[in-house]
């Protein structure tokens, strides 16, 4: 029984095909060359074949349950007496349909097993869509993560910060799917005004949740949600960063759909003056930056970013500037509207002032002189010369590039490379555009360092030896290139690739996903990887994480049309 729909030519059968054809000396190729230029054709012509076959088997593969349905009914009505010629022809037929469905299925997995990108973004949609939470009916989110083969801690809620690749995908796709983005943000509203205590301790009204899942433990099997705060968390940290997630989301919701009606709602309203009320309410501070504790932001363990880390200034900057544009000036919030004027200004300033480091600059820190008195000092911080790690003047170029480093506080540099913080500083405007275009030559410049053999590094270089121990703990999840210390996280790549729209340097973003292809998909699109260059799945890393589909699913919507980053820029 053949089946011509289901035939791929096999390599082996080709060559022995290809070697019985009798030679014509009139038209053989006579030099080493014309028979290497024959080969290549040949090898072309193989390759087009088993493309077509490939086709065929993933048009036909759906089918064979459905035909093979057809073959037992049939072969039961001859076994039971009936005399039919079908009946019969089915019958006979159940061996050989078999084995033809088990080699046919050999063939199409083998062919499947290097997936193309149209089957990687058709097989990441529907991962995406598998991981959306319903509550009484509507989506309001999707999963952490569905690795079934690991306990699911908390990878089964719906973390804010993981969503927002997600809720992105949603927006960007033709035709968009706002509702779930709408359904997300009117939930996440509604739990910020619950109690929220850690210990005795209650936290800020303006305070949005972490995470939280949908549970029907309740009597009568009711659905409830439960959100963590912070109180579930590692070291107990309250999340800083979602509520300037949701803020930049909903501008990201207003500017696809255009309904400005969930913007302008006084509960939305009354939202976002709390989550910024937060932010700038008067304290002792005589800097514009937000003073955060380790662990309040995707690096969510101690990593020693305590402090004023460049990915929650960075964030901050983003939210301010997208609520000018989405509160009302009616109910106090003209005033609040001055404040945060003020604010973005005097932000912008020292960031760019004091973070900024390209090789110019690195070279004035490392001649600084210290223990300066006065407003006309240099060395603003006190920073101590001896206190430059060896491996920055490795890393700075001395031709072009430069970055926004991690953190600056007094007598302190953090000089490591965060890649959040520098690609959110380019979308929302607060890197100049020349530092913008720096922070793309840097990444182009150390590309097997930032990159490597599977984008992208989180944090640049990892922390090792004393310096780990001191600062992590000894965290056995954030060893010396794992995790949040030097781990390769796919899903910024959407980050990437609307930094690189931004700058019209999308060579970049191509070539980054370019080798996430080559491996995301089979490998199960886990959420981290460990080692120098990214090359192994990351030891704890979950796989089917959800916003590992996302970052890829934009990173590649950001390609195929680069208008769609201003959802995000500003």
């Amino acid at each position: 029984m053949s089946s011509p729909q289901l035939g791929k030519l096999n390599e082996e059968n080709e060559a022995e095909e290809e070697a019985s054809q009798p030679l014509n000396h009139a038209t053989a190729p006579a030099t080493a060359s014309e028979r290497k230029k024959m080969k290549n054709k040949k090898n072309k012509e193989r390759k087009k074949k088993k493309k077509a076959a490939a086709r065929d088997a993933g048009s036909v593969a759906p089918n064979i349950n459905v035909t093979w349905a057809k073959l037992m009914k049939g072969a039961r009505a001859f076994e039971n007496g009936e005399s039919s010629e079908a009946a019969k022809e089915a019958s006979f037929s159940k061996l050989a349909c078999l084995s033809l469905m088990e080699s046919s299925f050999h063939e199409f997995i083998v062919e499947s097993s290097e997936e193309s990108p149209a089957t990687m973004v058709e097989e990441a949609w529907n991962g995406l869509r598998e991981s959306i939470v319903i509550y009484e009916g509507k989506p309001v989110g999707t999963l952490a993560a569905m690795d079934s083969t690991k306990e699911p801690l908390n990878y089964n809620q719906v973390f804010v910060r993981d969503f927002i690749p997600a809720g992105l995908a949603f927006l960007m796709k033709k035709p968009a799917e706002p509702e779930i983005v709408k359904n997300f943000l009117l939930k996440t509203l509604h739990l910020q005004g619950r109690e929220k205590k850690v210990d005795n301790f209650t936290l800020g009204e303006g305070v949005l949740p972490a995470s939280f899942k949908v549970s029907s433990d309740s009597p009568g099997g009711k659905e409830t949600i439960v959100a963590d705060f912070g109180g579930s968390a590692i070291g107990r940290v309250a999340p800083v960063d979602s509520g300037f997630w949701w803020i930049i989301l909903l501008r990201a919701y207003t500017e696809c759909t255009g309904d400005h009606t969930l913007r302008e709602h006084p509960e939305m309203q009354k939202g976002m003056r709390l989550i910024l009320k937060l932010c700038l309410s008067d304290d002792f501070d005589t800097f514009p930056t937000l003073l955060c504790a380790d662990g309040c932001s995707m690096i969510d363990r101690r990593m020693g970013i305590y402090g004023y880390p460049i990915e929650i200034q960075a964030l901050f900057y983003f939210a301010l500037r997208c609520a000018v544009q989405l509160l009302k000036p009616e109910d106090g919030g003209k005033e609040l509207l001055e404040r945060i004027a003020k604010r973005i200004a005097a932000l912008c300033f020292h960031i760019q002032q004091y973070y900024w480091l390209d090789f110019k600059q690195l070279n004035n820190v490392y001649r600084y002189k210290t223990e300066e008195y006065s407003h006309t000092a240099i060395n603003t911080f006190n920073v101590m010369p001896e206190s430059i790690p060896d491996w920055v003047f490795d890393f700075m170029p001395s031709s072009r590039g430069g970055y926004l480093i991690g953190n600056v506080s007094p007598a302190r540099m953090d000089f490591r490379w965060f890649l959040v913080g520098n690609c959110i500083a380019i979308l929302s405007g607060l890197a100049t555009d020349k530092q913008a275009t720096a922070i793309m030559d840097l990444i182009e410049e150390r590309w097997d360092d930032l990159i490597g053999e599977m984008p992208l590094k989180i944090a640049y270089p990892a922390l090792e030896g004393d310096e780990w121990r001191t600062i992590t703990g000894c965290d056995p999840k954030n060893t010396r290139w794992s995790y949040h210390n030097g781990g390769s996280w796919p899903t910024l790549l959407w980050l990437l690739a609307s930094a690189c729209s931004m700058t019209g340097r999308l060579q970049i973003a191509k070539r980054a996903i370019e080798l996430a292809e080559q491996r995301l998909s089979k490998d199960g699109w886990p959420e981290y990887y460990d080692g120098m260059t990214g090359k192994y799945i990351g030891k704890q890393a979950r796989k089917f994480q959800t916003w590992s589909m996302s970052g890829y699913l934009i990173a590649k919507m950001m390609i195929e049309n680069p208008n769609n980053v201003s959802l995000l820029s500003i």
